[in-house]
């Protein structure tokens, strides 16, 4: 992906819905309608790439449809999982709209 697209990490992409579940949860505290949050199926467009320098590795980058069209030396790949999310303080479902408070402190960016 090259120019001045931002690059976005297919784990920071994860984390902002992530972290859209944890302030849905806040926003509705105290509500008397909860909502137990089921399976969630993502799908990305995806550039799998070998980075270089020290580090090396590999990197998924999620594609933007801007850098899909413009970026013709990229190989691009359809990336698509199901995350089932749990309360990791009860071991239960995570229930948007819970009584506490969303916590977000055992969260690291790494």
């Amino acid at each position: 992906m090259s120019g001045d697209i931002e690059q976005i990490e297919l784990a920071d992409a994860v984390e902002a819905v992530r972290n859209g579940l944890l302030e849905a949860a806040a926003r509705g505290n105290g509500s008397p309608l909860g909502f137990v949050v089921g399976p969630i199926q993502m799908e990305f467009t995806v550039e799998i790439r070998r980075e270089q320098g020290g580090r090396g590795g590999v990197k998924a980058w999620v594609a933007s449809g801007e850098a899909h069209r413009t970026d013709s030396q990229a190989a691009y790949h359809r990336v698509q999982f199901e995350l089932t999310p749990h309360d990791t303080r009860t071991g239960g479902s995570y229930l948007v709209g819970s009584e506490e408070p969303a916590d977000v402190s055992g969260f690291t960016r790494g």
